[in-house]
C-alpha cells in the first residue's frame, strides 16, 4: 500500500536526523535555493527567447557554455576538495552565483544585455555548479554521515519536490508580471541569504591531511580509480551519455514550449508544477522501490521513463484551438514523468558510487564522475542546437529519443548495473 502524503510528511518531520540543528539550517538553504533554481531555470531560457529573440543554435551555445566548464574545471576541483575545507568553498560558490544571476537585470537596465552576456554568466553558473556542487556532496556526506544518506538524499528531494510543485507557477507568475531580469534578481537574493545562514553553522570540519603529491598526480588517480572500478565505469558510461542528451533538451525545450506549442510563461510555469509533484513522488517511492528492484533496478527503471518522455514530447501537437488548455495539461504530464524519472535516476546513482567510494578518494572520485559524465554535454547541446535550426526543433528532440531508447537498451542488456543492490 501506498504512503499516503501526510503520513509521509508526518514521519518525515518525526526522523531523528532533524535533530541536527546543522542539518535543519542546511535543509532550509537548500529549500530556498532550490525555489529559486526553478525560478532562473524558467527565467534564463525566457530572458534569451522572448528579451532577445535567441536561434535555436544560440540556446544550443547558451546550453553548451553551462555545461562547458564540467570539462575544463571537473578534474581540479577534486583535488580542491580533497586538500581544503569544503564548507569555504561552497560558500565562495553561492556568492558568485548570487552575482553572476544579479548581473543579468543590472545590464538589462541598462541596455547592456545581449547573448554573449548571457553566454558569460551560463559559463559562471556552470563554473559553480562544478566546484560548488561537488563541494555540497562532499560536505553532506561529512555533515550527516555515510550511513545516514539515503535519509538525507530522501528529505532534500521531499523539499525539492515542493519547490518544483510551487516554484514554476511562481516563476511564471513573476516573469509574466515583473519580468524575467527581476525574477532572476529575486533568485539571487536567495544565494546571499545562503551565505549568511550557513556561516552559522556549528559544524567543525577538519581540514584534510595534505597529500604532498602533484595536483596532476591526485588527478591522475582519480581517474584511473574510477576507470578501474567495476561499478562507478558502467556508471560513468551511462551518465555521460544521458547528460549528452539531457542538455540537448535543455538547448530546445523552451524553444518547443513557446514558438512550437505556442505556450506563454505562466502556462510553462503551471504545467511545469507537476514536474514537483513528480519528485515528491520519487522522494516517496524511492525506499520502497530499492528495497524491491535494488538501486540498480530503480536507475533503470527511471531511465526508461525519460526515454519515454523524449519519445512522447515531439508529438504533441499545437492547441488548435487557441486555448493551450488540452496542451498545457498533455505537457504537464510529460513534465511530471520526466521529473520524477530523473530524481529516481539520480538519488540511487549519487547515493551508489558515495557507498563504493573511501574517504580518500570521495573528492576525486565525485569530481572525476562529474567531469567524465558532463564534460561531453556541450556536444548535446551544441548538436540539438544545429538540427533544430536546420531540421526543426521537432525533429531535433525525436533524435534525442532515438539515442536514449538505444542507451536503456544498452544499459539493461550490456552492463551491470540493473544487478546492483
Amino acid at each position: 500500500m501506498p504512503i499516503p502524503f501526510v503520513a509521509y510528511f508526518k514521519n518525515l518531520l518525526q526522523d531523528p536526523l532533524l535533530e541536527s540543528a546543522d542539518f535543519r539550517r542546511y535543509w532550509l538553504v537548500t529549500t530556498l535555493n532550490d525555489f529559486g533554481a526553478q525560478i532562473t531555470t524558467l527565467a534564463m531560457p525566457l530572458c534569451a527567447v522572448l528579451l532577445l529573440h535567441a536561434s535555436a543554435a544560440e540556446m544550443g551555445t547558451l546550453s553548451a557554455m553551462q555545461a562547458l566548464p564540467f570539462a575544463l574545471f571537473g578534474l581540479p576541483s577534486g583535488v580542491l576538495l580533497d586538500r581544503y575545507r569544503r564548507l569555504p568553498i561552497l560558500l565562495a560558490s553561492k556568492a558568485t552565483f548570487g552575482l553572476a544571476l544579479a548581473s543579468v537585470p543590472l545590464a538589462w537596465w541598462l541596455g547592456w544585455l545581449s547573448m554573449p552576456w548571457m553566454y558569460v554568466v551560463g559559463f559562471l553558473m556552470g563554473t559553480v555548479n562544478v566546484v560548488g556542487g561537488s563541494a555540497e556532496q562532499v560536505f553532506v556526506v561529512h555533515l550527516v554521515g555515510r550511513e545516514r544518506m539515503t535519509d538525507a538524499q530522501s528529505k532534500i528531494a521531499a523539499s525539492d519536490s515542493v519547490s518544483r510543485l510551487l516554484g514554476p507557477g511562481l516563476g511564471g507568475i513573476l516573469i509574466q508580471v515583473l519580468s524575467a531580469p527581476v525574477a532572476l534578481l529575486l533568485d539571487a537574493l536567495t544565494f546571499f541569504y545562503a551565505i549568511f545562514s550557513l556561516r552559522r553553522m556549528g559544524v567543525t570540519e577538519a581540514k584534510p591531511e595534505p597529500t604532498g603529491q602533484h595536483p596532476l598526480k591526485d588527478m591522475a588517480e582519480g581517474l584511473k580509480y574510477v576507470w578501474q572500478h567495476e561499478v562507478l565505469r558502467p556508471l560513468a558510461w551511462m551518465a555521460g551519455i544521458w547528460h549528452i542528451l539531457f542538455y540537448g533538451y535543455l538547448a530546445l525545450s523552451v524553444i518547443f514550449a513557446t514558438r512550437v506549442l505556442g505556450l506563454s510563461p505562466g502556462q510553462i510555469g503551471v504545467a511545469q508544477m507537476l514536474g514537483g509533484v513528480g519528485v515528491l513522488a520519487s522522494s516517496i517511492l524511492l525506499k520502497p522501490l530499492t528495497r524491491k528492484l535494488g538501486a540498480g533496478g530503480v536507475i533503470v527503471g527511471a531511465l526508461a521513463s525519460m526515454a519515454l518522455v523524449w519519445t512522447l514530447m515531439p508529438l504533441l501537437p499545437r492547441d488548435p484551438f487557441g486555448s493551450h488548455a488540452l496542451t498545457v495539461v498533455a505537457y504537464g504530464a510529460l513534465v511530471f514523468i520526466f521529473d520524477c524519472g530523473v530524481m529516481l535516476f539520480f538519488m540511487p546513482y549519487v547515493t551508489m558510487r558515495q557507498r563504493v567510494t573511501p574517504d580518500a578518494f570521495l573528492g576525486r572520485m565525485i569530481s572525476t564522475m562529474r567531469f567524465v559524465t558532463v564534460a561531453t554535454a556541450p556536444v548535446g547541446a551544441f548538436l540539438a542546437g544545429a538540427v533544430g535550426e536546420q531540421f526543426g526543433v521537432r525533429t531535433g528532440l525525436a533524435c534525442i529519443a532515438v539515442v536514449a531508447i538505444a542507451l536503456t537498451v544498452w544499459v539493461v542488456g550490456f552492463t551491470s548495473i540493473r544487478r546492483q543492490p
